[in-house]
């Protein structure tokens, strides 16, 4: 008989490590999923500069914009270094605005459009882009794993109780993009 007590201890001993080595593994992958965020962010953020100091080259004038995507650059690195989701994507959302008023002004140059350097520079962001989505998805898939492990039985009792709790999904929205669908010219 005290072998069948010690026996149903021992196993749930061990499934008791195996919830908390689970959820360790899985915050541990959120925290890397993040990390990956924030070194896209940061490539972007050293591509911003070249692109607006080409840009400046041809437009002179359009100062303003300049000082909008330097700001919005800004609000969103603090965030990010902050590790503040929530605010990280509102101001991706403020970013992508203002990135896209920089290329409306290269679209009125012609010029600017034909440089070599710019050309590069779009081609990097473009890519850069296209990582961050990547990185994002993959955070939110990091994060979609964690937050089931931690609100499904019987983890999510050891999850209170080890103070593990949901995480914040990257949303960025892309409405503009989704509502209005591109417009071919021949």
């Amino acid at each position: 008989m005290v072998w069948i007590i010690l026996a149903i201890i021992a196993v749930l001993v061990v499934a008791l490590v195996a919830m908390y080595n689970g959820l360790v593994k899985s915050r541990v992958r959120v925290d890397e999923a993040w990390s990956d965020i924030t070194v896209q962010l940061k490539r972007r953020f050293d591509l911003i500069p070249n692109l607006i100091n080409t840009v400046k080259g041809y437009a002179k004038h359009e100062k303003g914009v300049f000082e909008e995507v330097t700001k919005a650059r800004s609000a969103v690195m603090s965030a990010s270094e902050a590790g503040d989701v929530k605010k990280t994507a509102e101001s991706e959302n403020a970013f992508a605005s203002t990135l896209k008023s920089l290329f409306a002004v290269a679209e009125a140059y012609p010029d600017l459009k034909a440089d070599k350097n710019f050309q590069q520079l779009q081609a990097d962001l473009t890519d850069t882009e296209n990582k961050i989505q990547a990185s994002r998805r993959f955070y939110n898939g990091a994060v979609r794993d964690f937050n089931t492990k931690v609100q499904v039985f019987p983890t999510n009792i050891f999850a209170g109780m080890f103070g593990f709790k949901s995480r914040e999904f990257f949303e960025v929205d892309n409405v503009v993009e989704v509502e209005k669908a591109p417009e071919v010219e021949f």
